[in-house]
């Protein structure tokens, strides 16, 4: 029986439409994609760190801090696109976590459940994060993605709007956050990317719906880690204070 092979892949690119250049950021002392490449590295449960890019300015920076880079294709439309491509250059690999390029304070501890359990669990094929006790504003807020999820913990739905419908009349049933990071199968993330774009991922820009309306389940892992992601310029410095903050 095969040995399941974990890789951790963070995909990188440098034409944000909000944030140019966004990996290379310096934020106290680091370029971001090292901060998120160094809590990779605190790991237990991955088997080997990548970072998949299309830019010769990322790899070189990332080279330099002695991360492995695959070089992908530019015509990718997303990053599950690129690490598809990164996944088939190791002919070993079992299953993939999608870390994202942007999320220096990710907690590594999260990133070990999801590889533990997907890996570890034969039902599950793709896997995700979500965080409880969302605030109001976060709830309205387009930029925040909602997730509802079912007894068995696959998610029932995602959305930008507000879910489930808020009823003052009746207790509120239960929104999470969700956390942008992915697990998969190797086979089920070939597979998902050879499906074309659906409808419903096209309304909610939100490319984990495709899994659903193709009939599959997304397991999601409850997380307290609520640290925030870098969209923009400002959010790079309000994550600059929280790691002066700790150090």
């Amino acid at each position: 029986m095969q040995k399941n092979r974990v890789l951790g892949i963070i995909p990188a690119r440098w034409a944000s439409s909000r944030f140019p250049g966004k990996p290379l950021h310096p934020i106290a002392g680091k370029p971001l994609i090292q901060h998120v490449w160094d809590q990779c590295k605190k790991t237990q449960n991955l088997d080997e760190i990548l970072i998949a890019t299309d830019d010769t300015r990322i790899a070189e920076n990332a080279e330099s801090f002695g991360a492995k880079v695959v070089m992908t294709s530019n015509d990718h439309v997303s990053g599950t696109d690129r690490i598809a491509e990164a996944a088939k250059t190791d002919q070993h690999c079992t299953h993939i976590i999608n870390i994202q390029g942007d999320e220096p304070l990710i907690d590594p501890e999260l990133i070990d459940q999801l590889a533990e359990k997907i890996s570890n669990d034969p039902k599950i094929c793709m896997i995700t994060a979500a965080v409880p006790g969302i605030n109001n504003l976060d709830l309205a807020n387009s930029n925040v993605v909602k997730t509802v999820i079912n007894k068995e913990n696959n998610a029932i739905y995602f959305s930008r709007s507000v879910i489930p419908h808020q009823n003052s009349e009746s207790p509120a049933a239960p929104c999470y956050r969700h956390k942008g990071i992915y697990g998969y199968t190797k086979d089920f993330l070939l597979k998902f990317v050879r499906w074309e774009p659906s409808p419903l991922e096209l309304a909610e820009r939100l490319e984990q719906l495709r899994a659903i309306e193709n009939g599959e389940s997304i397991h999601v892992i409850i997380t307290d880690d609520n640290s925030i992601g870098v969209d923009t310029p400002e959010q790079a410095i309000m994550v600059e204070h929280q790691i002066l903050a700790n150090t």
